[in-house]
């Protein structure tokens, strides 16, 4: 269950908070009445951080798969550019 803590009930308590945040999940930490920070597992925050899908499960479930792009190599695109 989320809790939310006031800062200076989380600083005072954060062994329990620290505790609830790995028993129950993340817990809210509030400054002047607005919620500020979360506390949560590491567990938690590598399931947060890791990607959904791979890259390449990414590109074949985009909306733009079907496009047909031309991805032959130019020799061209330096034609205007010279070394100094």
């Amino acid at each position: 269950m989320i809790e939310t803590w006031q800062l200076q009930d989380a600083k005072n308590r954060f062994s329990e908070l620290v505790k609830k945040a790995l028993a129950d999940g993340p817990q809210i930490v509030t400054k002047r009445g607005m919620e500020s920070v979360v506390v949560l597992s590491v567990k938690e925050y590598r399931k947060l951080k890791q990607p959904k899908t791979d890259l390449v499960a990414f590109f074949r479930q985009s909306p733009l798969r079907e496009v047909d792009i031309d991805l032959s190599h130019r020799t061209d695109c330096n034609a205007g550019w010279r070394q100094t």
